[in-house]
């Protein structure tokens, strides 16, 4: 069973690669993207970029991890020509395993801020996502909560929702702490916090918010735009009413995670993949990606009512090659500490 799931995954993905275009004046110049952005929206950029640059857009889309795994495994057969990834760890991972080049781009140098690109030049964010802490008033004392140390606190034992070790933004969020809080302390926030979780650990940030509005837990840990998208009723009207039910606190300062884009290490058409990486980091493409799904550009905040209504964020000084280069410590410290 297991075989034939990936036999038909395999099959769907590769028809989306082959049958996925966007139409365009030029039947030459084409750039085939690597994909662990699951966004509908995306694709009105890329729409946008073929009909101001006339190169044809060829997606696939896949889980970060699958997208990894499958360059590794095509290596210089690879047709991938532009890589984009979610989250820090995923992206240092990726530089690390040589699946990226350097690149010459004053315009990319220009509109990535420091801290946000490699400096190997070999990636570049496309778009900013705050970890936030969801919590429910009427069963936690928010008051107390505006760090994520604060959920280490004795008082909120048995009133934690915290999603699985697997999850790259908490592997994050902990590596951040370490280059933050140094390794000891950390190690006494995780031990605090893990003593403090209610059930077992959650797949993913939505269920944690529907845990948190439901009274199952008290206090979690999501990226801000699950909860924006859950009240703007993307999920549906019965998400959008538990959403209501939580307040959203955002730490200052705040960790800080990206989705980033890096040229194909074996790219067949590398000038058309520098073109469309430098369009996405742009102004104009990052807000592109960002506004409709709640992320936030390079350089502004989203400007949308229901972001801007979980208060303003100052972004701590961690680099994203921090969270990269203590991303096994933090996986090790998460392991030792029983978050599973």
């Amino acid at each position: 069973m297991q075989n034939l799931k990936k036999l038909f995954y395999s099959a769907l993905t590769c028809t989306f690669l082959l049958n996925f275009y966007i139409p365009v004046n030029s039947t030459e110049k084409e750039v085939r993207v690597y994909s662990g952005r699951h966004y509908n929206t995306d694709r009105e950029v890329y729409k946008k970029f073929s009909e101001e640059t006339g190169i044809k857009v060829r997606l696939i889309e896949a889980a970060g991890i699958s997208l990894l795994e499958r360059l590794k495994r095509e290596g210089k057969n690879s047709q991938a020509d532009l890589i984009l990834l979610v989250d820090a760890a995923r992206i240092t991972n990726a530089a690390k395993a040589g699946l990226l080049q350097s690149l010459d781009s004053k315009s990319l140098e220009s509109d990535v801020p420091i801290g946000l690109k490699d400096k190997n030049k070999e990636w570049y964010a496309l778009t900013r996502r705050v970890r936030v802490i969801v919590a429910n008033p009427k069963v936690v004392d928010v008051s107390k909560i505006s760090d994520y140390t604060d959920l280490a606190d004795p008082s909120l034992k048995g009133k934690v929702c915290l999603r699985n070790r697997k999850s790259p933004y908490n592997q994050s969020l902990v590596a951040n702490q370490i280059v933050n809080k140094g390794e000891s302390k950390t190690k006494a926030w995780l031990n605090g916090m893990i003593s403090n979780v209610s059930q077992p650990f959650f797949p993913g940030d939505i269920s944690i918010i529907r845990a948190v509005s439901k009274k199952k837990c008290g206090v979690g840990i999501v990226n801000h735009y699950y909860v924006a998208r859950m009240l703007a009723g993307v999920n549906g009207r019965r998400d959008a009413l538990y959403s209501k039910r939580t307040l959203v606190i955002t730490p200052n300062p705040a960790h800080v995670n990206i989705s980033a884009g890096g040229v194909a290490k074996f790219a067949t058409n590398k000038n058309e993949a520098i073109k469309l990486l430098e369009y996405l980091a742009s102004p104009k493409g990052s807000k592109g990606l960002a506004a409709p799904t709640f992320e936030h550009p390079l350089k502004e905040v989203n400007q949308n009512p229901i972001v801007r209504n979980f208060g303003e964020f100052i972004p701590d000084k961690v680099t994203i090659e921090d969270l990269g280069r203590n991303n096994s410590l933090a996986i090790k410290l998460m392991k030792d500490a029983g978050w599973d």
